[in-house]
Parts: C-alpha cells; sequence; structure tokens
C-alpha cells in the first residue's frame, strides 16, 4: 500500500512486521509490485484471466510469538497519571516496536501503542491538529489488523483520517492519504470491495492533490486502484486508471522498466477480461521483452503462461502449448517439480488439452496438479492451492463429474473459510457449487449454495454486479424446484433489475431473466404480466435481435398459449419493462393445486 502501514502483503511475504516510524510520514512509500493470480468470483467454468502483477488480497499473519507461554503479567512501569508527559508518547511507540520486534506478541505492543495515542491526545496543543496522534493511531489499527481484529481498526483509522487538516500543507496531506490508503486494505480484508475501492479513490485524489498528476508515486496508486477494481470486475474503470499508470511511467520510468512491465501485465488481464484478446497480447509480449532485458527469469516465464492463455482462448492451441512448456521447463528448474507454479501449468495444460479432445491427457494433467497440492511444498499458500483446486473442479465438471468437483470444490472453501478477505472468492465458490448441485438434482443443497453466496456478495458490494444478478437468477431456479414460488418471483425481478442495468435488455443472461420471470408469473396466476414481457421480449427479438434464434418459436408458441388462455390477441405494441413489475401488486398464489407452468425455466 502507498503509506504508512500496510495491511497487505505479498503471499509470499514473511510473518508482518509492525514497524512504527519514529517521524510522522514525509512522502507515501510505493508499494512493491507483488506477483500473483487473481482470484475471479464466477460460478462459470471457463478458466480465470491470466496472471496480472499485485492483485492479491492476503491476510497479514499474526506474530508467531504470540503462541508462545505467556509470562506471568508484568506491574506496568507507566503510572497513568504520567500519560500528560510529552515525552512519553514517543517512549511509548518505541515500546510497542520494540515489543513486536523481540517476538512478545501484538497483544503488548497495542497495550503500548494504545498508551502512546492517549499520551499523544492528552499533549495535544487545543485547535492543533497532532501528527503524532495520527501516526500512533495508525500503528494501534495495524497491530488490530495483525491480531485479525480488523474492525476494530476500521473506526480506529477512521479517527486517524480526521486528525490531520490537509489544507495545512503535505504533511497533513500525506498522513491523510496513508490514513485512507489503510483504510481501504482493511475494508478489503473484510471483503467490502465497494467501499475499499472509495476509500482509495479518496486517497489518489488527496494525492494528486498534493503531489500532482504526474508524479510516480501517483502513478502507484494508480495502479494499485486499477487492481481494487479488476477484484470488483469494474473493468473499464481499472482500464481508465492503467492507462495513466502507462502514461506516467513513460516520462518518469526508462524504456523496458519494471513499472513499464507490471503496468502491461494488469493491462493485458484486462483486455483479456474484455475479450479484446489480440491487444491482451501485444501487452504480454512487451512486458516479456522488459522482464527478459532486466533477467527476470521466473517473471518471463509467468507472462509465458499468460500468453498461452491468449492463445488458448484465440483457438491457437499449438502455439498454447509451447508457451506453457517454456514456462513449465523454467519453473521446474528454478522451483522444483512440486511447486504450485508448475501445478498451475498442469492445470492450463489440462483445460487446453480437454478443448482439443485429448480427454486423457486432460485427466492426467488434473492428477498430477492435485498431486501437488496435496503435498504442498512449505510456503505453499492456502489461497493459491484454493485456486488450483478451483480451477481443476471446472475440468471434472465439463467431464461431467460433478460430484468429484463438488470435492475439489468444498476443499478449497474449507481452505478459505476462516482467511479475511476472501468472502467474495467464497461466493464465487459456493455459487458454483449451487450449480452444480442443481444439476445433479440436489435443489434444497443448492438453495442453501446460493443463499450463502448471495449473502456475502451482498456484503462485500457486488450487489450491483452482473455476476450477482446471475447468482440470483440460479437460486431463483432452485426455488422453483422447490416449490417457491413467491421467492422465486422477488429473486428473478431482482436480477432483472441489475442485468437490465449492467448488461442491457438485449443480453443473452437478461433475456433469460425475463423468460424465467414470465413463466414463474405464469405459475402464480399473474398470466397479463407473463403475458406483456413476453410480448416484449419478442418485440426485442423482432427489432434488434432478429428471429433466428430458436428461443423465438419457444416464446412465440408460448405466449400463443398464455393469448389463448386470457381470451386475446397478441398486442404488437408492447409497452417498456420499465413500469411493468410492480412490486406492490396483488400476486394470486393457487391455493388448490400447483400448476405449474408449460414454459421451461433458463438457467
Amino acid at each position: 500500500m502507498p503509506g504508512l502501514v500496510s495491511v497487505k502483503t505479498p503471499p509470499d511475504a514473511p510473518p508482518i512486521r509492525i514497524t512504527v516510524p519514529e517521524e510522522p510520514p514525509r512522502t507515501p512509500v510505493p508499494p512493491e509490485a507483488t506477483r500473483s493470480e487473481p482470484r475471479t468470483n464466477s460460478p462459470a467454468t471457463r478458466r480465470p484471466p491470466s496472471p496480472s502483477p499485485s492483485t492479491s488480497r492476503a491476510k497479514p499473519s499474526p506474530d508467531r510469538g504470540s503462541a508462545k507461554k505467556k509470562s506471568p503479567p508484568e506491574k506496568s512501569l507507566i503510572n497513568e497519571s504520567s500519560l500528560d508527559n510529552p515525552d512519553l508518547g514517543p517512549f511509548l511507540l518505541k515500546l510497542a516496536r520494540d515489543t513486536i520486534a523481540s517476538g512478545e506478541g501484538p497483544s503488548k505492543a497495542l497495550d503500548y501503542a494504545l498508551r502512546a495515542s492517549k499520551n499523544f491526545e492528552n499533549c495535544a496543543v487545543e485547535g492543533e491538529p497532532s501528527l503524532d496522534l495520527a501516526m500512533s493511531l495508525h500503528v494501534v489499527a495495524a497491530i488490530y489488523c495483525s491480531l485479525g481484529k480488523f474492525e476494530e481498526a476500521v473506526p480506529v483509522l477512521e479517527r486517524a483520517i480526521r486528525v490531520p487538516e490537509v489544507s495545512r500543507g503535505a504533511d497533513h496531506a500525506l498522513a491523510v492519504f496513508s490514513g485512507y490508503m489503510q483504510l481501504g486494505d482493511t475494508h478489503s480484508m473484510l471483503g467490502q470491495l465497494d467501499r475499499s475501492i472509495e476509500c482509495y479513490k479518496e486517497g489518489l485524489k488527496i494525492q494528486m492533490e498534493a503531489l500532482g498528476d504526474n508524479d510516480p508515486r501517483v502513478a502507484e496508486t494508480c495502479r494499485y486502484l486499477a487492481e481494487a477494481h479488476v477484484q470488483a470486475m469494474q473493468f473499464d474503470e481499472a482500464e481508465n486508471l492503467c492507462k495513466k499508470t502507462l502514461e506516467i511511467h513513460r516520462v518518469h520510468s526508462p524504456p523496458a522498466s519494471l513499472e513499464e512491465a507490471a503496468d502491461r501485465r494488469l493491462m493485458a488481464l484486462i483486455c483479456e477480461a474484455k475479450g479484446d484478446y489480440e491487444s491482451a497480447l501485444e501487452h504480454l509480449v512487451l512486458a516479456s521483452m522488459a522482464m527478459i532485458a532486466n533477467g527476470q527469469e521466473n517473471e518471463v516465464a509467468a507472462i509465458d503462461v499468460s500468453i498461452g492463455n491468449i492463445y488458448s482462448s484465440l483457438t491457437r492451441f499449438d502455439e498454447a502449448v509451447f508457451s506453457y512448456q517454456k514456462a513449465l521447463t523454467v519453473f521446474k528448474s528454478s522451483k522444483g517439480d512440486n511447486h504450485p507454479s508448475v501445478a498451475s501449468v498442469f492445470v492450463r495444460l489440462a483445460d487446453l488439452y480437454y478443448k482439443t479432445g485429448k480427454l486423457r491427457e486432460s485427466r492426467s494433467y488434473c492428477e498430477n496438479a492435485l498431486r501437488i497440492y496435496a503435498k504442498p511444498v512449505p510456503g505453499t499458500t492456502a489461497e493459491e492451492i484454493a485456486s488450483g483446486m478451483a480451477e481443476i473442479s471446472a475440468i471434472y465438471e465439463l467431464f461431467n463429474e460433478p460430484e468429484e468437483a463438488l470435492k475439489l470444490l468444498q476443499k478449497a472453501m474449507k481452505l478459505l473459510e476462516d482467511k479475511p478477505g476472501q468472502q467474495s472468492t467464497i461466493a464465487g465458490i459456493e455459487a458454483r457449487m449451487g450449480v452444480m448441485l442443481y444439476m445433479v438434482g440436489r435443489y434444497e443443497e443448492s438453495r442453501s449454495s446460493f443463499e450463502s453466496a448471495v449473502s456475502k456478495l451482498r456484503a462485500s458490494g457486488e450487489r450491483k454486479s452482473a455476476f450477482f444478478g446471475v447468482v440470483l437468477n440460479q437460486m431463483g431456479l432452485a426455488c422453483v424446484q422447490l416449490f417457491k414460488i413467491d421467492e422465486a418471483a422477488e429473486l428473478f425481478e431482482e436480477a432483472r433489475e441489475i442485468l437490465e442495468q449492467e448488461c442491457g435488455p438485449c443480453h443473452q443472461d437478461t433475456l433469460g431473466v425475463y423468460s424465467n420471470l414470465a413463466a414463474t408469473y405464469d405459475a402464480m396466476g399473474r398470466i397479463e404480466d407473463a403475458i406483456e414481457i413476453l410480448e416484449y421480449v419478442l418485440k426485442l427479438r423482432e427489432e434488434k435481435l432478429g428471429t433466428a434464434n430458436p428461443d423465438f418459436d419457444d416464446e412465440k408458441k408460448r405466449l400463443a398459449e398464455l393469448l389463448k388462455e386470457a381470451g386475446r390477441s397478441r398486442n404488437k405494441k408492447a409497452k417498456s419493462l420499465e413500469n411493468l413489475i410492480d412490486p406492490n401488486s396483488k400476486r394470486t398464489k393457487k391455493e388448490t393445486s400447483k400448476k405449474w407452468s408449460a414454459f421451461g425455466f433458463r438457467s
């Protein structure tokens, strides 16, 4: 994190070291670019986009010394009445730092840091904001995070942001900037992506006012915010920020710099997610050239994996295999045959060989990857193993082995369940489990899995994303199978509203929800509402999408049956859906028997 103290650490970093600055912050510290693969929330079986720099949200490791046998409580050497001594605050912060460094655990350090902040508060001159107080609050929040108490860190950081005054100069402005970035990281660890992004935006705004729009440190923050947008699947916003980062680095960095390579890898990820594979390939080739120029062999191999992913998406399979094999050779020689990087290439090859019809080779690569994940080498994170298992489960699903795929997803979820910042990833896994449970006819379990995923996605701020709309639609289908028609209708209505906004009325996902909603209204006895939806859908197909789609004839037949039942003919001037679904309208529930529509429901 560009700032004072970050709760976010690279996956391969040692346990967190909470450093206590001796002086208030002068300038923000740019983040080190990490190299890890982003997690996708999608329940789809397609592999995730290529790896990009610094997209992981890793859990800070509590100090391992806290597990040691506690010594008898010592009498406090500090009298509470002495907290008005202006020399005590720096001394207490030094004690907090030394306590962490000695391995005694963060609990005692927290006590010292809390006393330091109290001292700075008592000694502050009335009307004068204290940077020392803001600094000590940042340290308190960082220790809370190292203890896993993220909820308690949030109000501390909110207070730390209010202490300095931006108008008093660069020191105050950058202290507020650091506070916003640290608060954004903490929200991220809680899975609250929308709040996290808002904090990063505020931090970037303040940093740009203090340093100017083209400072290299601004570029680092732009990339950081872009990565957060990628995690939230907000690719247009991420692309704009990444373009700005590239522009700044062109001015301030030498050609083929590591900074430019990191920017281009992120831009490639964004282009791939948007389906612009040719542009993604161009960025990856330029990034690879920069890494070669800087002697970064392992990074070149990681980019080769990403290039292989693009070739696979473009159905250039021979070139994809060549890229994967190049990366595999480097990873085996530099990291060993049982490293998770080797397993990740095995998974890519398994997916590729499935696409080319070589099922035996595909299964063999899956089994080889699973053997590595079953006995991980030291330093392998739970996130890496869970991600790999989730990807392999998607291939087993393609093999039409849903039970085996479910087992892998359950293992992946168990690995992540106690990891902060993984709520969205777990929600994506639960959504996929819901789909597979639905496929095998376990509808109650499917609905429960979807319900848990929906709850997590609402909490994480993804309640307006297209993915959330798709999950709501799938949960509605499970409710239909359980005869929970009113609940299904509510879910389809919410999904319709989200997908209309995010994808537009002509998108296949939106049209599928329209069809499901019409079928549900028919089952509820709301025939007129069902007719109006189908008339609207047919009008869309006739005027914008064409009538060659096989769904057109099916929907036309459905509409004819409903019109016959209602005793009227089709209204060619279908009204907009804008005011069609009235949440306050009276619903007629058929009590005597569960009459089901002849319509089919669409997933």
